[in-house]
């Protein structure tokens, strides 16, 4: 495991800048390692939100609606130490300043999810440490509406009541009651439909309900929309850009209407170039390929696929190429319950180091009641994840592809840059990069981002012995500058 446990110092992680619509609900929860107890402060709180300084967890809604930024400090003291952290929080039209971050039930338990897999998720969010370094959308994929017909008669039902509400199915007995559970937490509730008459699995659909459906979960309480295209391909007539397009300027027409803030997250496999488009239909991010669960053991090339469209990601707008799937994760083929994932540890790391450089949402999408500390080591190294979090926004790539050698870089907002040296091979060897290569002069101060050490300052090339399908991701400032 190369991630170090944290100290029982408090370290402040995850985004430092966050978006809020005028007006909107504000909820927020510091995330810090260290060990509890923890008190926790704010300097330059906007009025209207109020912090509970046990919990850290800031709550209310911000009293000027003037679009502008307030620059506050976080401060985290606890009987080993005190730590703060500079912080911007951004009142506007942009959400999802930096990319997502939470988990999605789908890969781990399909058609099987239940209410009480949902709080479960949540409890383990908080208890694992997750939260601690940033995750915190805790979301509902399919199965959680009435089915016309399914394999479990709890999921079969009416559709829709008389009012045309939709009637979530046996297995989610209070749709508010679970949300509220999730946002004393002080983390984020995620939910699920499709444009059209029926969902992937033949559940309830939005069609012709939009405005109802946005509504419906407003008033529940959900943060985030995942809106995936699936049936409405019988609605579309053909596959104009302009119908490709329509079922998402819809609904995130009625979003914006909402007295809440939801994140949109556009699911449609990248069809008709979507990162071209998808900000301009109200989408803050956008699966780039299909279903990454049918081709987990290809993560690598599905990245270097997803980075090519690198200019059309910044803060409020990010591709997405699906979800994090290690740990317990099910067969996607056929649904299967959850099993140790088939990706070695070196392609773990891999795997969550390209996401990073790539500033993709971060989406855990494994059993979280079968989180081990190995998961959790890749999941969770606050370094890593300030790559993925930087406010600067930045998509990375590869700079080098040569045969089993492959360097990535991502440019950082303090000016550094994040540099990701990748074996494709078969044997553990030596992976360099030339500082021409990087586009860099003179020494510079070079940190080991996965082991969270210093390796000291270097000039003109590095090197560094890379195991099978392995990484070693580094961060790079010019020597003598902190």
């Amino acid at each position: 495991m190369l991630t170090p446990k944290p100290p029982k110092a408090p370290r402040i992680n995850g985004a430092r800048v966050f978006g809020v619509r005028p007006g909107s609900p504000f909820l927020y929860r510091i995330p810090a390692t260290g060990e509890r107890p923890m008190q926790f402060a704010v300097n330059g709180l906007p009025e209207g939100l109020s912090l509970d300084a046990a919990s850290g967890i800031i709550t209310g809604a911000i009293g000027d609606k003037t679009p502008q930024t307030y620059r506050v400090e976080f401060i985290a003291k606890n009987a080993h130490g005190r730590a703060e952290q500079d912080f911007r929080i951004v009142v506007g039209d942009v959400l999802a300043l930096t990319p997502p971050m939470g988990w999605n039930h789908w890969y781990a338990h399909y058609d099987r999810v239940t209410d009480v897999m949902v709080r479960q998720a949540a409890d383990v969010m908080e208890a694992s440490g997750m939260a601690d370094v940033g995750y915190q959308y805790v979301n509902i994929d399919d199965c959680w509406m009435n089915a016309k017909k399914q394999r479990d008669p709890m999921r079969v039902g009416p559709l829709r009541d008389d009012a045309g509400n939709l009637i979530p199915n046996q297995h989610f007995p209070d749709m508010k009651g679970l949300t509220d559970y999730i946002h004393g937490k002080g983390l984020r509730a995620g939910i699920y439909i499709s444009p059209g008459r029926e969902t992937c699995a033949g559940f309830s659909g939005s069609y012709e309900h939009e405005q109802q459906d946005a509504q419906q979960f407003a008033a529940w309480g959900f943060d985030f929309l995942k809106y995936d295209w699936c049936s409405y391909e019988k609605i579309a007539k053909g596959d104009s850009l302009e119908e490709l397009q329509k079922p998402y300027q819809v609904m995130s027409g009625f979003l914006k209407q909402l007295d809440r803030d939801v994140v949109f997250n556009l699911c449609q496999y990248g069809m008709g170039d979507v990162w071209k488009w998808g900000e301009s239909v109200g989408g803050h991010c956008w699966r780039t390929s299909g279903d990454l669960g049918f081709e987990l053991k290809q993560y690598h090339d599905v990245a270097r696929r997803n980075a090519t469209h690198f200019e059309n990601a910044h803060p409020g707008a990010w591709n997405d190429p699906d979800y994090l799937q290690i740990g317990f994760v099910g067969n996607a083929q056929g649904m299967g319950e959850p099993a140790p994932c088939p990706l070695s540890p070196n392609e773990q790391y891999a795997y969550m180091s390209l996401w990073c450089l790539m500033a993709a949402p971060l989406v855990y999408s494994g059993d979280m009641s079968r989180l081990d500390e190995f998961t959790l080591n890749v999941l969770c190294n606050p370094e890593v994840i300030e790559v993925d979090q930087d406010p600067l926004g930045k998509q990375g790539g590869p700079i080098v592809v040569d045969g089993e050698r492959e360097v990535w870089f991502k440019e950082m907002e303090d000016k550094s840059l994040v540099v990701g040296l990748f074996n494709r091979g078969e044997k553990e060897r030596e992976i360099g990069v030339t500082w021409e290569e990087l586009r860099l002069q003179g020494k510079q101060r070079v940190r080991d981002l996965w082991c969270q050490k210093d390796i000291g300052t270097v000039d003109k090339e590095f090197s560094a012995s890379v195991g099978r399908h392995g990484v070693k991701l580094l961060r790079m400032w010019p020597a003598g500058r902190r």
